[in-house]
């Protein structure tokens, strides 16, 4: 039941969509959501939800939104989807909780169906052959090599390795501290923000190689203007469409399938397990909140191990022969009176 008089229909039924988005329901979602959250969300409602901007609330029925979602569907993948219809379908609740229409058509059409997304990666063999691409020599190069066998050697997220600065590396003990990550919209605009989870905030040792790497890299950067990041050549932090554009390219270049920024950190996981690490440390290592996200992202690379299992019990029982000799009891019916008695 709406929270409002029906009257509120009926004096409202001439809003338009767009109306009620700018005036509504964005500055009530900006209050309930974290910065990034809505700064995130805000550039795909402003990228698909114009197609209702020119409806009545009033009037946006079941094959209009269904329409809709179809040309998403041509396009997009199902969980991008689900995210923005999720997004339209909450704006609609809020213009039911006003009154302003009846019910939410957008809970009637349903969501699209949820598909178990494949996890792509790169294997250290197809790693390795997009790496040695790289002409390490020229600094811009350098930079973007660094940034990508970071990427590939600690599985952090990217917003994490942007936020990533000099001070949170412990070169003496061979860690890093991961306690902030960061929004990115452009050159003038970028600013830190909370982790993704608590267990996002975590200490990762790096591996020989990797450190020494790094020597390597703020010896060349300091001497080029130096930077506060890590992951920065010009004194900013790195973005994705720089690294997407070396992906692509370097792939390219190596005959090797492309794969999003994102499988950077799911190669690192990919390759944790290939070396035997176990469940416990990965979800560690990744910073996720439980288990069951490791296990449910990444726990079909495991090896099939039943068969091992069963091969590990046989035998480790030993039957012996009892030596203890017991006073034979009778077994016949005990409630049958013996003769004579």
């Amino acid at each position: 039941m709406n929270d409002f008089s029906k009257t509120a229909i009926r004096q409202n039924s001439t809003m338009t969509y767009k109306k009620f988005l700018d005036e509504y329901f964005l500055p009530d979602y900006k209050q309930r959501v974290r910065k990034r959250t809505y700064d995130n969300r805000l550039s795909s409602m402003d990228k698909h939800l114009p197609f209702f901007y020119r409806y009545k609330l009033s009037d946006i029925s079941a094959p209009i939104i269904k329409k809709w979602q179809n040309q998403l569907s041509k396009n997009y993948s199902s969980a991008y989807i689900r995210n923005i219809y999720g997004l339209f379908q909450l704006s609609l609740d809020l213009a039911v909780k006003l009154g302003l229409i009846t019910n939410n058509t957008a809970k009637i059409v349903g969501n699209v169906k949820k598909q178990k997304q494949k996890v792509d990666f790169w294997t250290l063999d197809e790693f390795q052959k997009v790496i040695a691409t790289f002409d390490v020599t020229n600094y811009y190069e350098l930079y973007t090599y660094v940034s990508i066998y970071f990427l590939f050697m600690t599985g952090l997220r990217l917003g994490e390795a942007q936020a990533l600065e000099w001070a949170d590396l412990d070169f003496k003990n061979e860690t890093i501290r991961i306690e902030k990550s960061m929004f990115y919209k452009n050159a003038q605009e970028f600013y830190y923000t909370e982790p993704k989870t608590r267990a996002s905030i975590r200490t990762i040792a790096l591996d020989d190689d990797l450190i020494k790497l790094l020597k390597e890299w703020k010896e060349k950067q300091d001497s080029n203007g130096g930077s506060k990041y890590v992951l920065s050549y010009n004194g900013l932090p790195t973005n994705k469409h720089t690294l997407r554009h070396v992906i692509k390219r370097h792939s390219n270049l190596a005959n090797v399938h492309h794969i999003k920024i994102h499988a950077l950190r799911h190669s690192h996981a990919s390759l944790l397990i290939s070396l035997g690490i176990n469940a416990l440390d990965v979800r560690d290592r990744l910073g996720h909140e439980d288990i069951e996200t490791t296990l449910g992202t990444y726990g079909h690379l495991y090896p099939h191990t039943n068969r091992e299992v069963a091969n590990k019990l046989t035998g480790i029982v030993i039957q012996q022969k009892s030596e203890i000799h017991r006073k034979k009891k009778f077994s016949g019916n005990q409630y049958i009176k013996k003769a004579g008695k």
